[in-house]
């Protein structure tokens, strides 16, 4: 006897699952995209780090990298889960995701499906990167580069799901997919901290930055990965992955029902 179709949260689940696996198939087949992604934050660990040793107070190599590259792992979540829309934005002009769109998935789970395979990158991504930095001095907390990692991973989810959000909102006007996304995420880079200390800097940016959720999530990845669960800023970064995830999941699955 066959068992009764499946209906309400175990549809969804189902259908998110089955979306999931397509898109981490998808990457796994290209995983050149995958390692050149790393390229650029390893340039900015070679190049942008020495010149921060003074900017810092002329601590040694070991201290900037404990100050840097949290923000390089914030950065790699920034530039690779906002350019999620760009595949949509491919899918939509080839015809793929009308075929997608035909088949009985759940319209939210295709959304958030797409938006947790932004988790898993994330986390290889962030593991090479301190490895590779451990020979030049940088201290590896295990427990807590795995708990900024999950809330990287969350926010990640978020920021995934407002860049498909885009795409569907910008189909066949690809310019305007990239006009948004890149005029968007460098004041948010810059403003969070990320890149340089924003203590020196006027007053002005100082008080916009406290209004960018990426600020909150930089310190709270310098807070973990400098070995501290109980600094302030932790409880912050997962406030603000929390609010971003939750407000990019309900943005995208409005507009992938809209769309659809």
């Amino acid at each position: 006897m066959q068992n009764p179709e499946r209906t309400g949260i175990a549809k969804f689940v189902a259908d998110t699952s089955a979306v999931f696996i397509r898109e981490i198939l998808l990457l796994l087949r290209d995983p050149f995209s995958l390692i050149f992604s790393l390229l650029q934050p390893l340039v900015f660990l070679a190049l942008f780090g020495p010149l921060l040793a003074g900017t810092l107070g002329g601590g040694s190599t070991a201290e900037t990298l404990q100050w840097f590259v949290p923000g390089v792992i914030v950065m790699i979540a920034l530039f690779g889960t906002s350019m999620t829309g760009s595949n949509l934005l491919y899918e939509l002009m080839t015809g793929s995701y009308e075929r997608v769109l035909a088949t009985p998935l759940s319209r939210s789970s295709l959304l958030v499906g797409r938006a947790l395979k932004e988790f898993a990158p994330l986390v290889v991504q962030g593991l090479l990167i301190t490895i590779v930095c451990v020979p030049f001095g940088f201290v590896l907390h295990p427990l807590h580069l795995l708990a900024g990692l999950v809330i990287l991973g969350v926010f990640g989810i978020g920021i995934g799901a407002l860049s498909c959000a885009l795409a569907l909102a910008a189909q066949n006007r690809e310019w305007l997919f990239w006009t948004v996304q890149q005029t968007l995420i460098f004041p948010l880079l810059i403003l969070s901290g990320m890149m340089l200390p924003l203590d020196t800097g006027p007053a002005w940016m100082r008080t916009v930055a406290l209004a960018n959720p990426l600020t909150y999530i930089v310190d709270a990845e310098r807070a973990l990965l400098g070995g501290s669960f109980t600094d302030a800023d932790v409880l912050k970064g997962v406030v603000a992955a929390l609010v971003t995830c939750v407000v990019g999941l309900l943005v995208g699955i409005r507009q992938t029902r809209r769309t659809a």
